[in-house]
């Protein structure tokens, strides 16, 4: 359901200035954000790299963005980056998704899979001046005239961004193929035209807008998880609305194809001594992230799950 209801030990430890076990934090890796600055990838990767060193389980981590056609430009350079242990990239559904849509030469079958680090569930939102108070409102007039009301989101078609509002349409009586879906390359992209009424409402994390609905210019119309979420509060749920449809979608790690057991271990057992601290269960608290950490080998059987999930929802709408 995609989640619908992310050379030796001893020369390894030298390149990258220990490991975990080797009392001394991590050094040399960097991390690459396949979207823009603010998007949902972005701020999770940044914050997995803060965390790591806040937990002096790795010092420098360099977070960089590639943006670029759905993620697929990171992941042609991540695959063709083959052996290189110190560098990973920020992922998750978007990019399961638009390997497909892009017709992407370099897929996620390609590199080697980490972790999956995160759940999140989708917000509803508008801006502060939109006409559309409630849910019901929203969908009142989306019903009424659905090529009017244009839903924007951070990902390209076959994103969890494209897959929410097509679910939603389809809660709701909607033809998904008379959305107007509106994609911008990550939250970064797509909250300035939230804000500025350029489309009638986003679709994303809800993660990416906390800092604008605590500032009051975004409202939450409604959330897509099961139960309510402490970080947003008094936002209600669509189950709660009287729309029968959770959505959560995922954040994850991966690494290019090529590298060594003992650099695959290195990140391995990097990210889960930062999964373990204090300091990451304080950011799953605040960001409103639901614990979802499996590495390795059951992260990849995951992926391949994905994978054919989404092929077979692309199939059906026509976009794969």
């Amino acid at each position: 359901m995609l989640a619908v209801s992310a050379c030796g030990a001893t020369a390894q430890k030298e390149e990258s200035g220990g490991g975990s076990g080797s009392g001394k934090p991590v050094t040399g890796l960097r991390m690459m954000v396949p979207n823009t600055p603010g998007s949902g990838y972005d701020v999770t990767a940044r914050t997995v790299a803060q965390v790591m060193q806040d937990a002096e389980v790795a010092s420098g981590v360099q977070v960089y963005n590639l943006p670029g056609a759905g993620g697929t430009v990171g992941l042609q350079r991540l695959v063709n980056e083959k052996g290189n242990g110190k560098l990973a990239m920020q992922m998750g559904l978007g990019v399961v998704g638009a390997a497909y849509t892009s017709k992407s030469a370099a897929t996620l079958t390609d590199t080697t899979p980490i972790a999956k680090l995160i759940e999140e569930a989708g917000a509803i939102v508008v801006s502060k001046d939109s006409p559309y108070k409630t849910i019901d409102d929203l969908v009142t007039a989306w019903k009424k005239d659905p090529r009017k009301v244009a839903v924007g989101g951070g990902s390209s078609p076959g994103g969890p961004d494209h897959l929410l509002p097509m679910q939603l349409a389809k809660a709701v009586g909607i033809e998904p193929k008379k959305v107007n879906y509106v994609g911008y390359d990550g939250g970064g992209e797509l909250l300035p035209a939230v804000l500025g009424d350029k489309v009638a409402f986003g679709a994303s994390g809800f993660g990416e807008f906390l800092d604008q609905i605590e500032a009051g210019q975004l409202r939450v119309l409604a959330v897509t998880s099961a139960e309510p979420i402490d970080a947003v509060q008094d936002a209600p749920t669509l189950r709660s609305s009287g729309i029968d449809l959770v959505f959560t979608n995922w954040r994850g790690i991966v690494a290019p194809p090529g590298i060594t057991d003992e650099q695959k271990k290195t990140w391995i057992d990097s990210l889960t001594e930062m999964h373990d601290s204090e300091q990451w269960k304080s950011e799953l608290t605040k960001r409103g992230w639901t614990d979802a950490f499996v590495t390795g080998d059951e992260f990849g059987s995951f992926l391949k799950e994905q994978d054919k999930s989404v092929a077979h929802l692309l199939t059906e709408l026509g976009l794969a």
